[in-house]
């Protein structure tokens, strides 16, 4: 998983069993680096609160933790990526 500047925003573009997905670098709760995060399978975690979010979809599986709540997450953009040759290219629509 890598934070790439494309057209001056910042898209977390991840490789999933050689499939690769792009969505927004910033979580939609607290504007965490989800390129700091962890990524299990096709979930992204984002390392503030720990908002899920599933590559594939850009739904958010899990809303944020802070202290003793648990949040209702927002969705974020997902964005069609796919290899072409060298290439990685990236519909930011």
């Amino acid at each position: 998983m890598k934070m790439m500047l494309l057209a001056g925003k910042e898209i977390l573009v991840a490789n999933v069993n050689g499939k690769h997905y792009a969505i927004p670098n910033r979580c939609t709760h607290n504007n965490g680096d989800l390129s700091k995060g962890t990524l299990e399978g096709n979930v992204v975690t984002c390392p503030k609160h720990g908002q899920r979010f599933d590559l594939t979809t850009g739904k958010s599986i899990q809303g944020p933790k802070v202290g003793f709540l648990k949040l209702k997450g927002k969705d974020t953009s997902q964005f069609a990526a796919k290899v072409e040759g060298d290439d990685l290219l990236i519909d930011l629509g």
